[in-house]
């Protein structure tokens, strides 16, 4: 049987989950499979600080909602499709499965290649951004966080002058920062621009710099943490059960499948 991975969408845009599904089935192969879940309450896409919180929510409600499906096989992973990993400290207490966040892993990948710049859209993201990079630890190899005014969904709609325009601010960057090696591009609608934006800067003499795509990078991680988790579940390696919370909880106004999977059994 092959691993089962989870992508979660919390935001409601189809569009979105459509092309984080599609990344991750370039890379998913026969031992793989992939389904997604987009949320079912929540904001057409995740820009600041309120449609951030509401995510976490929608997060939770979407994977209670797949578990909920009848005959669906329990995740071997789950990642996160957006890029600040709304909820993702919740959904790990709540799935005995690897959870991973778009930002957190792609960020550490590009961390571990040296000094790296991450590129995004909407302005509200810089601070958000830089908060998360400070909580994983990664600011040490950080040359900066840099947006475009328009957000991802902006940017998603007309790919071209996304391009275009994520170049000029990318070429800022390293003008920036000569020691620059990486430049992370961070949105789940910004997935599948990397390599028209790399193969322009090689073009206009930035050459070496390597522009990684979020989406690409956090879905390899994920299916292989799938596979490995898969193949830890078939040879009976335990697995420690996630910590809940024991004590009795009234729980008020949540959908019946959230409500049932935070219902102590």
């Amino acid at each position: 049987m092959s691993a089962q991975l989870l992508i979660i969408n919390p935001n409601t845009n189809s569009s979105v989950s459509n092309t984080l599904q599609a990344i991750a089935a370039k890379y998913s192969g026969e031992q793989c499979a992939v389904r997604i879940q987009t949320a079912r309450l929540g904001m057409s896409y995740i820009s600041d600080e309120v449609s951030f919180a509401i995510a976490g929510h929608a997060l939770l409600d979407a994977f209670a909602f797949d578990q909920s499906l009848p005959g669906v096989a329990k995740p071997d992973a789950v990642l996160i499709g957006c890029f600040g990993d709304p909820g993702l400290l919740a959904l790990r207490q709540l799935c005995d499965a690897p959870v991973l966040g778009l930002a957190q892993a792609s960020m550490q990948a590009a961390h571990a290649r040296g000094r790296f710049a991450v590129i995004t859209g909407g302005q509200a993201w810089v601070p958000m951004l830089a908060r998360l990079v400070a909580q994983l630890a990664l600011d040490d190899k950080l040359a900066g966080i840099y947006a475009v005014d328009k957000t991802g969904a902006q940017l998603a709609a007309d790919p071209a002058g996304a391009v275009r325009e994520l170049t000029q601010l990318c070429e800022s960057a390293l003008k920036l920062d000569s020691g620059l090696q990486t430049i992370l591009l961070g949105g789940a609608a910004l997935g599948g621009l990397a390599q028209s934006i790399e193969a322009l800067l090689e073009d206009r003499g930035f050459r070496g710099v390597k522009v990684l795509d979020s989406v690409a990078t956090s879905a390899q991680i994920a299916i292989g943490q799938a596979i490995a988790f898969a193949r830890s579940r078939t040879n009976s390696v335990p697995n420690p059960a996630p910590a809940k919370n024991s004590a009795p909880m009234q729980v008020v106004g949540l959908s019946p499948q959230l409500q049932t999977l935070l219902s102590p059994s």
